[in-house]
């Protein structure tokens, strides 16, 4: 069964910000020619997450809210890390997953109509990259 790998590598302009990949995720797809299989969208980073949600602005608020409250920031974590205490962030990368598998049917993504494959930045503004892994025929 063929793979195809790629990458991507974004930059958020803010700290925290949900950024619609989609149409990155459809182009690798379309370069590769294969009709029938899955993706795996994944970032490679602790302090970021990749989900399929609806894009609307207000859910994107709450969104935030929810992973503000839940996990908050602050100093007391026992996480301190190597160069920052940023604890409640890597909670809220656990709350949001770092991967999702996106199938794909006659060479399209099977994406219901207002989901989308979104890359959600928790600690931006440095470079961040996601691997794209896509299995098929």
């Amino acid at each position: 069964m063929p793979v195809h790998s790629e990458s991507l590598t974004l930059q958020t302009k803010t700290v925290r910000e949900i950024v619609n990949i989609t149409p990155q995720v459809k182009a690798a797809l379309e370069k590769t020619g294969l009709r029938e299989g899955i993706i795996a969208v994944t970032s490679l980073h602790v302090n970021s997450a990749i989900i399929i949600n609806d894009e609307e602005p207000g859910l994107l608020e709450d969104i935030d809210e929810w992973l503000s409250r839940t996990a908050p920031a602050g100093e007391d974590y026992k996480h301190k890390g190597r160069f920052e205490s940023n604890a409640g962030i890597h909670m809220q990368g656990l709350l949001l997953h770092h991967q999702v598998i996106v199938p794909f049917s006659e060479g399209r993504l099977d994406l219901g109509p207002w989901q989308w494959v979104l890359f959600v930045e928790l600690d931006g503004l440095r470079p961040k990259k996601i691997s794209l892994k896509i299995i098929g025929e």
